[in-house]
């Protein structure tokens, strides 16, 4: 399910971003006259960015990204721990494809570096996103304010045993 940006899935880039619904937990969404300028041809071509793809389409993407070490929240004195991420547009919630896009991902984290922890931060309100933490494996590690919002912050690991 997850792969590869490609330049066809532009145009999902875009509505997703654009969305009121994504934008809700994240920021809000941006103008999509802004968008149309502002995204390239072929959008989220980088490491750790992947699409989730149904049937050839883009209905979302999910990120492994290192968190920033100046934000708050981290299960290392170190910091730079990797981060899942993921946003979906809204005619694909509720349908599972968030939660086996994560597992996807988690697998292949878990074979490219066995052990090393996966955190996850959400705001404490956005259900759909609790809910899925939950069934991914993550455990609660703090909550904090951050972004006018209680943040709910955890984390998972294949060294771990999950439900």
């Amino acid at each position: 399910m997850p792969r590869e940006s490609e330049a066809r899935d532009r145009a999902a880039f875009v509505e997703l971003f654009a969305s009121p619904e994504v934008g809700t937990y994240v920021g809000g969404l941006r103008p999509r006259e802004e968008l149309e300028r502002a995204v390239p041809e072929a959008p989220g071509r980088r490491p750790g960015l992947f699409v989730i793809d149904l049937a050839g389409a883009m209905i979302g993407m999910i990120t492994l990204d290192r968190r920033d070490a100046g934000r708050p929240g981290h299960v290392r004195p170190e910091a730079g721990e990797a981060e899942l991420g993921y946003l979906l547009l809204p005619q694909a919630w509720g349908r599972g494809y968030a939660a086996e896009a994560c597992t996807a991902v988690l697998d292949w984290f878990a074979q490219a570096l066995p052990g090393e922890p996966v955190v996850l931060c959400t705001q404490k309100a956005n259900d759909h996103a609790m809910r899925l933490a939950a069934k991914s494996g993550f455990r609660e590690v703090e909550r904090f304010e951050e972004y006018g919002a209680e943040q709910w912050f955890g984390v998972w690991s294949s060294a771990t045993p999950s439900c």
